[in-house]
């Protein structure tokens, strides 16, 4: 229900953002040549997640740091789930696995990992805060089906309080869970 009524006040505000741009009459602007439009700036660096999403704007990712990467040799690094869901999906648990192997007998044998859940911004701040845990709880779960001990794995949310995104692309990049080497 609080997405539905989300919808309905993004719905309103687009409709009175249309609204006041056309009333506001007035000399139209000035007609800009190529010349003086400024180029675009470079892209800014962003977090090792892919430019879209698959299949779906509604898809998130798991996605693994750097130091784990690097230290078990993993080539395809990010795993997805759906919007409002902490289901893993199958064709995805294989890079989960490698996460598993390599804390379990590989290079990273003994160390902690730590899974932070994360949401996008459009629910109650309770809510998203559940849903972050519940997707870290769903990779931690599998990775302990793995193998891992469960001493060794961490798993926290951080809801929606590192959103960035406002739109669906961008909230898909919200919707993820970080896993870290812990310390």
């Amino acid at each position: 229900m609080t997405r539905s009524i989300t919808a309905r006040l993004a719905s309103f505000a687009v409709a009175i953002t249309a609204a006041s741009a056309v009333a506001c009459g007035g000399e139209p602007p000035p007609t800009k040549t190529a010349a003086d439009t400024p180029a675009p700036p470079p892209p800014a660096a962003a977090p090792r997640l892919p430019e879209k999403a698959p299949d779906s704007p509604t898809a998130s990712a798991v996605r693994i740091s750097d130091e784990i990467v690097k230290a078990c040799g993993i080539n395809e690094p990010d795993a997805y789930f759906a919007f409002d869901s902490s289901n893993l999906r199958p064709d995805d648990v294989r890079v989960l696995g490698q996460v598993a192997t390599c804390f379990t007998t590989g290079p990273l044998k003994g160390r902690t990992l730590k899974m932070v859940g994360h949401a996008d911004p459009r629910g109650d701040s309770d809510y998203n805060m559940t849903l972050g845990q519940s997707r870290a709880d769903a990779v931690a779960s599998y990775m302990r089906g793995k193998g891992m001990d469960k001493g060794k794995s961490e798993s926290t949310s951080r809801g929606a309080m590192d959103a960035t995104g406002s739109d669906d692309p961008s909230w898909a990049r919200d919707r993820r869970v970080d896993m870290l080497l812990g310390q």
